[in-house]
């Protein structure tokens, strides 16, 4: 499924932040020194959830930037496969694009080795070429924290919230990964300030912590809720998952899968996150969606080829219902 827009096109959801090239090992449960082949696919947290946006059948545009290189080249068609809108995407000269090994220890051990040292031509999106307009009127943009750890982007991403003016629905995803960041105050003190700007916040307890300090899953929520968010997700892995705003407390308990790999579940299930906004489904319904999504993901091996179609993850829903363990979050 290739998409093409016309530049004044709105899309549905705009998507800022990492990319790279995820070359993930076709052997499991050995480490990388072992491994013999290798599958190539697009990857990087933001660029997968605008793959799993897409995938639901919404439109999504993607903002990033890759190496001047040939992988550069594969991340534009391939992301074009996939249904991502894909002009915001240019290519940094002199630089290479990024890329990321795993090796995969089911069910709960993914070691990641990220090549994009000193920085990363993502780091590289610059104010003066976001496409503002869409950025201010799409029904929700979504970034991430680590587009917040260099600059030009961090700048960039203040400019886009300065336009977009805090409207629902401004996503952050808190996104923690402490080898993109000069040390835990540095993100904190960043996401700090972006969460002036933003309407829904989606995180671990690891990056709830980093952004206000909290470990428990409501204070950390009440905590964000203070600074202005409107919706906060805490994902707590195998207990599953809160939604709180200022009137509703929502939990999806956790779905109990054979995980084949980790890594993409957050991605889908912030792209099912944001379908479920954009079709205006219950709190409860969009929750259980997206976790479902995650889940689904789980099982497969990849991450952006693994995120699901609405009609894959309809099913798996159905079939996972009467699987659906009770929580006491």
């Amino acid at each position: 499924m290739t998409v093409t827009s016309r530049i004044g096109d709105v899309p549905d959801v705009v998507v800022i932040g990492r990319i790279c090239i995820d070359i993930y090992p076709e052997q499991i449960g050995v480490g990388l020194a072992e491994v013999r082949t290798f599958s190539k696919s697009i990857g990087g947290s933001a660029t997968n959830v605008a793959v799993a946006i897409a995938q639901l059948g919404n439109t999504a545009r993607l903002i990033t930037r890759t190496g001047d290189d040939p992988f550069g080249d594969f991340a534009r068609t391939e992301l074009a496969r996939l249904g991502v809108v894909t002009e915001a995407i240019t290519s940094v000269p002199g630089m290479q694009s990024v890329l990321t090994f795993c090796e995969i220890y089911p069910p709960d051990d993914f070691p990641l080795y990220i090549y994009r040292n000193p920085t990363a031509p993502d780091m590289y999106v610059e104010a003066e070429r976001l496409p503002l307009q869409q950025i201010a009127s799409a029904p929700i943009f979504w970034a991430t924290a680590t587009g917040l750890s260099r600059e030009p982007s961090r700048s960039a991403h203040h400019q886009a919230w300065g336009t977009r003016g805090r409207r629902p629905h401004t996503v952050l995803d808190l996104d923690y990964r402490p080898m993109f960041w000069d040390g835990e105050q540095h993100a904190h003190d960043a996401v700090s300030e972006a969460l002036d700007h933003v309407t829904v916040t989606v995180g671990n307890l690891e990056e709830c912590r980093v952004a206000v300090g909290e470990t428990d899953a409501d204070r950390a929520a009440d905590a964000l809720l203070d600074r202005g968010v409107e919706l906060v997700i805490v994902k707590k892995g195998p207990d599953g998952v809160l939604a709180r705003t200022r009137d509703e407390r929502i939990v999806s308990a956790p779905i109990p899968v054979t995980v084949a790999n980790g890594l993409g579940a957050g991605d889908a299930f912030g792209g099912a996150l944001c379908h479920g906004l954009l079709h205006g489904l219950s709190l409860q319904e969009t929750l259980d969606l997206a976790n479902a999504a995650g889940a689904l993901v789980a099982t497969r091996r990849e991450c952006s080829l693994a995120m699901p179609t609405l009609a894959d993850l309809t099913e798996f829903v159905t079939g996972a219902a009467a699987a659906r363990t009770p929580t006491h979050i």
